[in-house]
């Protein structure tokens, strides 16, 4: 991105980066974020105040803090640190202080600022709003804007939005090079009780059980150098084996077989998988099949 920031505003990038993982690494609905921290906030101040009150160890032993959300608070607070830093210096300029944050975020982001990554930072919306009428950025969805100097990636914008949504079957072969179908539909797997109206109409949507749910979950880049989260290669074979009656069931052939023939893959992952999601007959019927 190559929006200015002004030199006297900017915060370390170290710390910026470390905000945006944080922020980028969680699922969970922003609200309950920010009641985690609200509860991870106040063990802390006491434990502070125990550090200079001298408080009996016994009491301070019971406060204890989650370590997924220890990493997640220490970065949100260094972030909300440097901004009091600058605004506490320059009083009169918080507009320029506030863009200018969204300014880093989006550049250590890839382009894009969602109003997910500046609300546990309390940075007013009002800046979103600021930037777009002056042409600096562009809103795509709700919530989610780029900015005007580089392209949409609609596979980063649908997942922003829809944190339990994890692409899936072919959507994921295309990533891996194996379909030359671009995905003019996405095609998501989420949880069973994870229920958004609107995401039917965007998409094709396969829910699971929990216990299969994040089941060869990983990252991979899109074709505009966005992380996004996917299945690995072999739980996406066994998901479109599963789900053939959904699915062009010669794609589906074509897929597996560019996979038997890849010196990549991994059968014995590939037998856990189905074991897993019980469907390990109709896995190896079908590879075997396949193979001859």
């Amino acid at each position: 991105m190559k929006k200015k920031v002004e030199k006297k505003y900017k915060i370390d990038p170290i710390i910026v980066s470390n905000y945006v993982n944080a922020i980028n690494s969680l699922t969970e609905p922003m609200t309950e974020i920010k009641a985690q921290i609200k509860d991870l906030s106040e063990p802390l101040k006491l434990l502070s105040d125990a550090i200079n009150e001298t408080m009996e160890p016994v009491k301070r032993a019971n406060i204890q803090i989650s370590e997924t959300m220890k990493p997640v608070y220490d970065s949100i607070n260094k972030m909300s640190e440097e901004i009091k830093k600058l605004s506490s210096m320059y009083s009169n300029e918080q507009t320029k202080i506030m863009t200018n944050s969204i300014k880093q975020i989006m550049e250590l982001n890839n382009g894009i600022i969602t109003s997910r990554l500046i609300e546990p930072l309390n940075i007013s919306k009002q800046y979103l709003s600021y930037l777009t009428e002056n042409n600096e950025i562009e809103k795509v969805m709700r919530g989610i804007y780029i900015s005007t100097d580089v392209f949409e990636d609609n596979f980063y914008s649908f997942q922003s939005k829809y944190r339990k949504a994890i692409f899936s079957h072919m959507n994921a072969f295309y990533f891996y090079d194996m379909t030359e179908e671009f995905p003019y539909r996405f095609t998501v797997t989420v949880p069973q009780n994870y229920h958004v109206d609107n995401v039917n109409e965007r998409c094709d949507v396969f829910y699971v059980s929990d216990d299969i749910y994040e089941l060869g979950l990983c990252k991979i880049k899109t074709p505009n150098g966005n992380m996004i989260r996917t299945y690995d290669v072999e739980r996406s074979i066994c998901d479109i084996i599963k789900s053939k009656n959904r699915m062009d069931f010669e794609q589906v052939k074509k897929v597996i077989r560019a996979y038997i023939k890849s010196n990549k893959k991994d059968m014995i992952k590939l037998s856990e998988y189905s074991e897993k999601m019980g469907i390990k007959k109709q896995v190896m019927e079908m590879v075997g099949m396949l193979s001859e």
